[in-house]
């Protein structure tokens, strides 16, 4: 739902309320008024308001006087401008579509309070969608936050879930759970809507990654400011991807491989656990020919970053493994899962 049209269903749901409150008013005066006109009792005075307001066609719950007939013909016109206003608003909200979309409002908030640690991907255009069909191949949980209503309509089409609205306004990215969220990639065309999202996300959850599309080196630079983890350019990128696959074609091809997913390997990543965590791993302080990961899983590990910072590049077999390392490995996916299974027994991939 877009900013004007939840601004339009805030005001339907306002004015569907005041009827509401208009009718409990009129029948509180009606009954209050058989009381003291008539001196009728309560129930007797609630029950003439009521048959009166819906004209079921009753007839007088006693005989009434000059000043109670005058008070029932003043209450009958209220009571129908009361209740054609009601309907009036109830046929609006029907017709434009309100309550179905707040239906599927209500079922996209259900299925959204039940993932966590997802990613939310801001912008369903070409590289939107992209990054939405490489998380489906890894069966990555994703939320795709887009204002477009027909590229929101696309998205759902595809089996997608998205919510439409702006990305960078705190309200939405709240919405897709960005407080549980792992990662935030923002591909907006503009680099200033990219540089909101960054600050709206980073205020809202400090931990989080955010990953962002710049079109121009002054963006990326403004998005590193801002604290975007991660900046891709495009244009950069696929201009070196052009020249590395006519300089070396055979080595990037393998590296998409690897890189991307394919039959025949994948990289991933294992975190250690820290010796301050419940969960322990068995092999901490353990050099690579000491734990024997290798041969285990036949998966291969080719670089380490340390819980500092320091990235070790492919490490030797008297490299120790230690608290909060985040091991990068190669090998199918079952080879990967073996050794996640070693390392840490309660994690799978």
């Amino acid at each position: 739902m877009t900013d004007s049209k939840r601004d339009k269903f805030k005001d339907l749901r306002f004015q569907l309320r005041f009827s509401f409150a208009v009718i409990f008013g009129v029948m509180a005066l009606g009954t209050t008024g058989y009381m003291v006109i008539e001196g009728w009792d309560f129930l007797d005075s609630l029950f003439m308001t009521v048959i009166t307001l819906a004209s079921v066609g009753y007839g007088e719950t006693r005989p009434l006087n000059t000043p109670g007939r005058i008070f029932t013909i003043v209450l009958i016109l209220m009571g129908v401008a009361a209740l054609g206003n009601l309907v009036n608003q109830l046929a609006r909200g029907f017709a434009e579509g309100y309550f179905q979309e707040g239906l599927q409002r209500r079922r996209r908030f259900q299925m959204l309070s039940k993932i966590e640690n997802h990613f939310i991907v801001c912008g369903y255009g070409r590289i939107g969608q992209q990054v939405c069909q490489d998380f489906v191949a890894e069966g990555a949980a994703f939320v795709i936050l887009e204002k477009d209503l027909d590229l929101v309509r696309k998205a759902e089409q595809d089996g997608f879930l998205a919510l439409p609205g702006d990305a960078s306004s705190d309200e939405m990215l709240l919405e897709a759970g960005v407080v549980r969220a792992r990662c935030v990639l923002t591909a907006l065309p503009s680099d200033a809507e990219n540089l909101f999202v960054v600050l709206s996300a980073k205020i809202l959850n400090p931990k989080i990654l955010t990953i962002a599309r710049a079109s121009s080196d002054e963006g990326a630079l403004k998005l590193a400011r801002v604290g975007a983890d991660k900046v891709v350019s495009p244009y950069v990128t696929g201009a070196k991807r052009m020249a590395a696959l006519a300089l070396r074609p055979q080595i990037i091809d393998l590296m998409e491989i690897v890189s991307i997913g394919g039959s025949q390997a994948y990289i991933e990543e294992l975190l250690l656990p820290k010796v301050t965590q419940e969960s322990t791993c068995p092999y901490l302080y353990k050099s690579l020919k000491d734990a024997e990961l290798r041969s285990k899983s036949g998966a291969l590990v080719l670089a380490i970053r340390r819980d500092s910072g320091a990235f070790v590049s492919n490490p030797t077999a008297d490299t120790r493994l230690e608290p909060g390392d985040l091991l990068i490995c190669m090998g199918t996916g079952e080879q990967l899962r073996k050794l996640a299974q070693i390392i840490l027994p309660t994690t799978s991939i």
